[in-house]
């Protein structure tokens, strides 16, 4: 493993706030970072490079920040490994092995992110294997198959990052058998499976939620959107959603609205879950065809790129568009910490920082991410999405993952 350690950019204010960040989209799932101190402003060649391994595995998986590790996973030669590494040097702690690694014309090697919750991981493969580890050393605890459960791998394999909520772990399998089952997170024993909903599974990340009185899980697939009880795993409610080829994108949920998208021309869709679960259409449009760039909630707006008008801002209470830009940045995902977007154009790993306003694009700084990995299929992009954890931005090219002081402090 090759490690670039840039010492000069690695100390972080005391004062600034920092934050961990332990799974897809952070604990809420709302892909918010709390830090604050951050920088408001890049200078000409962007945020210091504080580190660089090229050695983090091949793929497009996340990563979880906690305690000074992060948590990533990554393929070597034909097994998909959890990898451990130092967030104050890049360098390796431990690999384990998790699953064979999943094949695909888009690129080889595992797409989700890593769970950590207390002194555990909780990471699923490409092909759908579920492991639990041990974070300290990656000793396996337990594992098991969605295809045990009823589940068949997704056409471009299983993406979804598992949810850890209070003693459960639950993930979306799909099939016949229930679209969602939840664990025993210390033991790896079933719980509940939803019988009633059986879809299949799609590569969306599910999001806890507690309405009506009714702790509930939400996730969405190519033919719905659900809610099932988070006790028991019964159906609370459903509502149609005619997605097309892949459904990707967080659901996002506020004050009993939820917000759910799609890209292939599907568009976007919210609605409210009314008193006794009754659901209470709000609107539906094409102003946010998001791919799998993510969206994101910050105040009363949305931000996301819409493959119809470029980066978006709608109002989230009525859906109605803000502004659009599609001229000054590419198709790509998005972050957010201290009032600020984090975007990054999938095509030319092209990074810029604007405020997150629902008045207009306002940039404050850009940089294309240097080196890029060889290794990339040739169909492929930069499609790992951007973290802010504890005063540090981390982008990942393949084997190549970065490290960037944006602390302001």
């Amino acid at each position: 493993m090759k490690t670039f350690l840039f010492p000069a950019c690695l100390l972080i204010s005391l004062t600034a706030q920092a934050a961990d960040w332990p799974t897809f989209r952070g604990a809420d799932r709302k892909d918010i970072s709390s830090e604050t101190g951050l920088l408001k402003k890049w200078p000409a060649n962007g945020p210091k490079l504080a580190w660089l391994n090229e050695d983090a595995g091949l793929g497009y998986a996340g990563y979880s920040i906690v305690g000074g590790t992060l948590y990533t996973l990554g393929a070597r030669d034909a097994v998909e490994y959890v990898i451990a590494i130092d967030t104050a040097t890049g360098k390796e702690k431990w690999s384990a092995e998790a699953g064979a690694l999943l094949t695909n014309g888009w690129g080889d090697g595992p797409r989700s992110t890593p769970t950590v919750d207390g002194d555990k991981i909780y990471a699923l493969c490409g092909k759908g294997t579920l492991v639990c580890l041990n974070a300290a050393d990656g000793k396996e605890i337990w594992r098991v198959t969605m295809d045990s459960l009823g589940g068949k791998v997704p056409g471009w394999g299983y993406c979804e990052s598992p949810l850890v909520d209070g003693n459960l772990v639950i993930v979306t399998p799909g099939g016949s058998q229930g679209t969602l089952a939840a664990f025993d997170k210390t033991t790896g024993t079933k719980v509940w499976q939803s019988s009633e909903w059986t879809d299949p599974a799609q590569y969306a990340s599910i999001i806890a939620a507690d309405h009506n009185g009714q702790r509930q899980f939400i996730q969405i697939t190519q033919q719905s959107v659900a809610g099932v009880n988070a006790a028991d795993g019964k159906l609370l409610w459903k509502t149609d959603f005619p997605g097309r080829t892949a459904v990707i994108p967080t659901p996002i949920f506020k004050d009993g609205q939820v917000f759910v998208a799609a890209g292939y021309g599907i568009g976007c869709k919210s609605f409210k879950i009314g008193p006794d679960n009754v659901i209470e259409p709000l609107y539906e449009s094409t102003d946010m065809v998001n791919h799998h760039g993510g969206v994101v909630l910050v105040g009363d707006h949305l931000y996301g790129y819409s493959d119809k008008a470029g980066w978006s801002c709608l109002d989230f209470k009525t859906g109605v568009v803000q502004w659009t830009e599609k001229k000054a940045l590419g198709k790509g995902a998005i972050h957010s910490a201290d009032g600020m977007l984090y975007l990054l154009e999938e095509k030319t790993g092209t990074v810029v920082l604007i405020e997150a306003s629902p008045t207009a694009w306002e940039e404050h700084g850009r940089f294309t991410l240097q080196p890029q990995t060889t290794q990339r299929n040739a169909k492929g992009m930069i499609w790992t999405h951007p973290v802010i954890s504890n005063g540090k931005l981390y982008l990942r090219d393949q084997e190549l993952l970065f490290s960037f002081n944006v602390s302001g402090m």
